[in-house]
């Protein structure tokens, strides 16, 4: 992860997978955060080809990436900085998805494992902001609302 100390904010696409009431979360193997698949945007991609080439990279599969769910404005302090994020939310789905085996990670740093989208916010996922909203946003199909702000 960079350390953003100037005003730019990073740019990332993040995608959520719901098979049988679970959510695929990402889990770093060394700092024990959680969060959704995905990674930052290079140059001038497309968010939503963005979360398919970064889930390509960290699961070694291609993905059906489908609607926008919403976008978290995020900030928090790390190695002395301020980090500045905005996460574009989308949802997408994952080839023979199975509760029993999560998807092997092609990345060592990285972990991928099933949670009860129900106790989401007992996961600890960063932004914490959509343990509330997920749900929320997953179950309407209005795209109001689709904005929250950690800040």
């Amino acid at each position: 992860m960079k350390t953003n100390t100037s005003s730019t904010p990073e740019i990332i696409s993040r995608g959520v997978c719901v098979h049988r009431g679970h959510v695929l979360l990402c889990r770093n193997r060394k700092r024990g955060n959680v969060y959704l698949p995905g990674g930052h945007l290079e140059g001038e991609e497309r968010a939503p080809d963005a979360l398919a080439r970064e889930l390509v990279e960290e699961l070694g599969l291609r993905c059906r990436i489908g609607r926008f769910l919403g976008m978290v404005q995020h900030a928090f302090d790390h190695k002395g900085g301020r980090v500045v994020e905005i996460n574009f939310v989308f949802a997408f789905q994952l080839p023979k998805a199975s509760l029993r085996r999560p998807p092997v990670s092609t990345e060592e740093k990285i972990e991928f494992y099933w949670w009860p989208l129900a106790k989401l916010a007992r996961a600890k996922i960063q932004p914490n902001v959509l343990a509330r909203v997920l749900p929320v946003w997953l179950r309407s199909r209005a795209q109001a609302s689709r904005w929250v702000s950690t800040f």
